[in-house]
Order: C-alpha cells, then structure tokens, then sequence
C-alpha cells in the first residue's frame, strides 16, 4: 500500500539533515576571538569583498584563536586550506609588493601609485 497524495506530508519522503562538513562548533560567547574576526571583516571590506592574502592571512589567525580557545576541533592548517600554495603568496606580499609586514598583517592592500590603478571600464 503506498502513500497517499492527500496524506500528510504530500507523499514526500522526510531528507535526514545532513551535518557540516566539519561539524557543529560552540559560538565565541566570550568574545575571545573578536579581535580576529573584526580585522578579517575590516580587511574583506577594504579589498572590496576579496578575500586577498591579507585577508586569508588574518582568517588563519582567526582559525588559530579558535582552536586555542578549543572553539573548534585542532586540526592542521594545510587541511582547512592554508598548504604550501598560501604560505608562498603570502611570502611574495611581505617581500615584493612594497607592503610591510605588519601592512599584510592589518590587512592594509600594498601601496599603489596613482597610475597603477586598474581603469574602470564602464
């Protein structure tokens, strides 16, 4: 005997939620790793919604905090996306882009003259 289409739920199987990828983790109730979080979202907001080096820069180390603070599960950086490929861009940033260090690190984009800017074709 089958299901009815008048009958509750229409005939319609019932899907079984499916969890994150890499599960559920307890919000940052203390505030322990706002600082990281404000910077991330201040630099996304000065590249334009990009997420640029800098930026990702300033996610690892958001990531970091919340595994300190045991806000998520440890796990190793080149698995949540941050391998060898990241490591080498940000390495160009800090030594060919004209931006210090701590420019990348605040997530400051790296000092253009006037000339350089990209034309806005319209």
């Amino acid at each position: 005997m089958g299901t009815q289409m008048g009958g509750p739920g229409g005939g319609r199987k019932i899907q079984k939620p499916i969890p994150p990828e890499r599960g559920s983790f307890p919000l940052d109730h203390d505030a322990e790793c706002k600082s990281f979080m404000t910077s991330y979202l201040s630099c996304i907001r000065t590249h334009r919604g990009q997420n640029a080096t800098p930026c990702r820069l300033l996610s690892k180390e958001y990531l970091e905090c919340r595994m300190t603070h045991n806000l998520m599960a440890p796990d190793e950086m080149r698995n949540l996306g941050y391998g060898e490929e990241f490591e080498r861009d940000v390495k160009r940033i800090r030594v060919g882009t004209g931006g210090s260090v701590s420019d990348v690190e605040a997530g400051k984009p790296p000092d253009r003259k006037q000339d350089d800017r990209p034309e806005i074709k319209w």
